[in-house]
């Protein structure tokens, strides 16, 4: 079964499960609602997982998909996780999530845990398919996932219950072993192929172009240190370290010479690599949304990428996004918007 055609930006929906803070009912179907708008038409990719809110960003994208005709979206979730309601006296473990539902995570990576993980989201969800699934952080459990979560898994993909089937976590080198080792359709890398880290580009990225296995990358803004770089700001969950922030405002600075946002800049630079199909940026409001897109579709001039490595900034090896498009005005000054994904 061939691996779905993905859009070149996709909607996270972790936020829509009230990750650090509490998002409305209505600000969630109109971030969902906002992702349809800004496709233009195409197919809108939406990634969810059990884990994000114990079921309830996949509760919440079910009830905003619903009604929706199920060609103009692709759906992707995750196993590994199995929930199970809590027991008598048991409290819920947000991990990052407020005000969760009255459920708990189990690691589980038998062939039953992930049917029963599927079928589970499925029924959230309200579809009666997801065109992709991942399994999800596993580092920790890699036997398991040798031995009975990837055969499991690939199982379904040759029964035509997914059509694509792979890995999602943020440790690069372990998914460079595994796609090395597994029939791996697609890879969701967070954090680690930005511009701010290119770990990916030296395990996991040549691997991936060898095996002809497709990235999504997750994470482009480091989690938030290149969206707003400013002292506090975080950078892989925690308060950034000096050094990085440093480089992220030094970046900021030359970006802004060319009349390009630094989130522009971080959207556009992992498609440098050519395993890379899409980016795919969480949101808890159309706003941010809307934003995203504008990000996406910012035109930017292929003189900033070289200069950002005249300053020390990039690395001299790794790809620069380069389209031929010459900057104007002497590399200063805004630019207007180009089309998506170019």
């Amino acid at each position: 079964m061939p691996v779905p055609a993905l859009p070149r930006l996709g909607l996270g929906c972790a936020p829509l499960a009230n990750l650090y803070h509490a998002v409305s009912e209505e600000d969630a179907e109109a971030t969902v609602a906002a992702a349809f708008d800004a496709s233009g038409g195409a197919p809108t990719y939406l990634d969810t997982a059990p884990h994000y809110g114990l079921g309830r960003s996949e509760e919440r994208l079910g009830r905003a998909l619903a009604g929706r005709d199920r060609d103009t979206y692709l759906l992707s979730t995750k196993v590994g996780r199995r929930l199970r309601d809590l027991a008598p006296g048991e409290t819920p473990d947000g991990q990052g999530f407020t005000d969760s539902p009255d459920r708990a995570r189990v690691w589980d990576f038998t062939a039953d845990g992930i049917r029963a993980t599927l079928e589970g989201s499925l029924e959230r969800l309200g579809v009666d398919a997801v065109d992709i699934v991942y399994l999800h952080d596993v580092e920790d459990h890699l036997r398991e996932v040798y031995a009975e979560g990837f055969p499991a898994l690939a199982e379904l993909r040759d029964q035509g219950v997914v059509k694509a089937i792979g890995f999602g976590m943020n440790y690069s080198g372990v998914m460079a072993r595994l796609v090395a080792d597994l029939d791996v359709d697609v890879v969701l890398c967070a954090g680690r192929w930005t511009l701010l880290e290119r770990t990916a580009l030296d395990d996991l990225l040549p691997q991936c172009e060898r095996r002809g296995t497709q990235v999504v990358v997750g994470g482009v803004y480091n989690s938030g240190l290149l969206a707003d770089p400013r002292p506090g700001a975080p950078y892989n969950y925690a308060a950034a370290p000096p050094e990085l922030l440093r480089r992220a405002l030094d970046m900021a600075a030359v970006c802004a010479e060319f009349g390009v946002p630094l989130r522009a800049a971080a959207l556009r630079f992992p498609f440098a690599h050519p395993s890379v199909a899409c980016a795919l940026v969480g949101a808890a409001s159309a706003a941010e949304v809307r934003d995203n897109a504008a990000m996406f579709d910012h035109d930017i001039p292929d003189e900033l990428w070289p200069a950002l490595v005249e300053r020390g900034l990039l690395d001299e090896d790794v790809p620069l996004p380069l389209t031929g498009r010459p900057a104007a005005h002497g590399g200063a000054g805004p630019r207007p918007a180009s089309g998506a994904g170019e």
